[in-house]
């Protein structure tokens, strides 16, 4: 029986990690997708050997210490509990990847981990409450600096980088293999500021795709690992496969999520992004709090959005001889007359739709079932280990 349960784990375990990669990738490499720097493909190859690198080298010390410290009795952890915990943590993320919308796999992993403490009356409130108040701040954080970056210094940004992005369908960092080893290639059309952004962005999608391994490998092997059954390193090996598997299947969902429905994303927009993003999580991670990158790299997508849709500009009116500052977004909404130019270094014809900018019905499915996700693995974990007799601890 214990044999027939640890391998029920290390599936459920691998599907976990599936779709880890499907919810990671996109906030990682969605901006570089979106702004056509480089393929989907790419993007999942990278993100799978960042992932492995990141879950190899500081990973193990996050697994040994996830089961520690948000519980107060480690016993808990049984062979049994821990394949209802893994099941509840891969079912609710599989729900958000089937609807494209990347859920964090920390706020998923630790609802339904709190939910094992708090059925059995372990749980440490103080340490629970410390991480769910950095998951409040964090994101609103990333939120209001994108936003602000978005509506008063993003044109200045874009000028003194002058990086417009290739937004023809041609990816701006392809390999060409047509030679005897494969080499990077690079568009046509492209200049030397555009070439090192495309870089820029790439790089910090891999720091992300780096900092996910470290932390989120724990999330689908810790429970596993605690019951002493099997080895580090061979879990480590089983997850980082499932999230390369994940990685170029599910995770296109969430690339096409994260990458264009909701803000159409520029090569400038995308390295602010990633840099804001990269570095919340790499100061959370410092100080010990367990990083929902995916939510804080979601909110700062919405909040650079939001601040250039509604970006305002200066027009004159002749006729009663003063200024008038209106938002890009009213500018876009007129048909007929020439737009006057934007602030900052934009020239008129670089005015986008706001449409394109921030869409507010794909933000609002994706804040939607970013929260109800982990609800679904809390509330549905609680339950079962509070009133399924076979799960009684």
């Amino acid at each position: 029986m214990t044999e027939v349960l640890l391998i029920v784990g290390l599936l459920v375990a691998v599907f976990v990690g599936y779709n880890i990669g499907g919810a990671t990738t996109g906030p990682a490499f969605g901006p570089a997708v979106g702004a056509n720097v480089i393929t989907k493909l790419m993007a999942a190859a990278l993100m799978s050997v960042f992932f492995f690198l990141g879950a190899i080298t500081i990973g193990p010390q996050v697994v040994d210490t996830l089961g520690e410290e948000l519980v107060t009795d480690t016993s808990i952890f049984t062979l049994r509990s821990n394949v209802a915990v893994l099941f509840f943590i891969g079912g609710a993320l599989f729900v958000g990847n089937y609807v494209g919308v990347p859920a964090s796999t920390s706020m998923t992993a630790v609802g339904a981990i709190a939910a094992l403490g708090l059925a059995t009356g372990e749980l440490n409130l103080a340490v629970l409450g410390e991480i769910v108040i950095w998951w409040i701040v964090a994101p609103i954080i990333g939120f209001w600096v994108a936003g602000v970056i978005g509506r008063y210094f993003y044109p200045r940004i874009n000028a003194w980088i002058a990086i417009e992005g290739n937004r023809e369908g041609r990816q701006m960092i392809t390999v060409d293999r047509s030679g005897a080893l494969p080499r990077l290639q690079f568009g046509e059309n492209a200049d030397r500021r555009e070439i090192t952004g495309a870089f820029v962005v790439v790089v910090i999608g891999c720091l992300m795709g780096f900092s996910s391994g470290t932390s989120n490998i724990a999330n689908a092997i810790a429970p596993i690992y605690g019951t002493g059954d099997v080895d580090m390193i061979p879990l480590i090996l089983i997850g980082s496969a499932a999230v390369a598997v994940g990685c170029f299947t599910i995770a296109r969902r969430t690339l096409d999520t994260l990458g264009n429905d909701i803000t159409n994303l520029p090569l400038t927009a995308a390295i602010v992004v990633a840099v804001i993003s990269s570095t919340i999580v790499i100061a959370l991670s410092w100080i010990g709090i367990p990083a929902s990158f995916v939510v804080i790299a979601t909110m700062c997508i919405i909040g650079l959005g939001w601040g250039r849709a509604t970006r305002t500009t200066k027009i004159s009116d002749a006729a009663r001889g003063k200024e008038t500052r209106v938002s890009v977004g009213a500018l876009t909404a007129e048909e007929e007359g020439e737009r006057p130019p934007e602030i900052g270094e934009e020239e008129p014809e670089d005015i986008p739709q706001a449409s394109d900018l921030f869409n507010p019905s794909t933000t609002a499915r994706v804040i939607l079932m970013q929260n109800v996700v982990p609800v679904i693995s809390t509330v549905g974990a609680f339950l079962t280990f509070r009133f399924v007799p076979i799960f009684g601890l």
